[in-house]
């Protein structure tokens, strides 16, 4: 009876370490299905030509629809007002939400912009979706006169607590290389060659992508 017992208690802490702080296991997203890349002037393309963008060259990798849904100056604040219309409209499969940089330059408390953009995830994983997090710098003075800006800590937390994927460090990689920038925070066409290959490395090792 005492082994029986000492067994059960065993294989109930084994249970609860394997869900415990997991994410959500994720299945390939087959070439010809519809992606939703929800963002901002960096998902839209701001400083490189059309069809330069990261979801261009992602839908160009992959064989997916990837609609872009970037509209420059937008917040995750001003974005949940439009999420629902998307998800909607295109029913996608996966969901690649790229988005606070904008409340981050407007100074808005990294807590309310965390909320604002769980309930973005909240959003796309009831329409069905699968859902992946692009991080995002948190400009300070620090990080331009370094020159080596990192992801706010928002992203990574999400994460955990929302239990979806987060590409991390790829925007910021590019940020922290002048020749891969237009400017202080938008990409270059290769600066955006290079965030589509940092994204397309981490879904597939997701195994989102073939």
């Amino acid at each position: 009876m005492r082994h029986r017992s000492f067994f059960g208690i065993l294989c109930f802490v084994v249970a609860l370490v394997a869900c415990g702080g997991s994410e959500e296991k994720l299945a390939a997203v087959p070439a010809g299905q519809r992606v939703l890349a929800f963002g901002d002037s960096v998902t839209y393309g701001t400083g490189a030509a059309a069809g330069e963008d990261w979801p261009a060259l992602l839908a160009a990798q992959t064989g997916w629809q990837v609609i872009n849904a970037g509209v420059p100056g937008d917040t995750a604040q001003a974005g949940k007002s439009r999420m629902q219309g998307l998800l909607d409209e295109h029913r996608p499969a996966l969901v690649i939400i790229e988005i606070g940089g904008n409340d981050f330059l407007r100074r808005r408390p990294p807590g309310q912009v965390k909320e604002d953009i769980r309930e973005l995830i909240r959003a796309a994983k009831a329409a069905g979706a699968q859902v992946v997090l692009v991080g995002v710098p948190e400009l300070s003075l620090l990080a331009v006169v370094s020159g080596r800006p990192t992801d706010s800590p928002v992203y990574e937390a999400l994460g955990k607590e929302e239990g979806v994927p987060v590409i991390g460090e790829v925007f910021s990689d590019v940020l922290g290389r002048p020749e891969l920038c237009a400017d202080r925070i938008h990409p270059n066409a290769e600066g955006y060659r290079y965030l589509a290959d940092g994204i397309l490395k981490d879904l597939k090792a997701l195994g989102l992508s073939r």
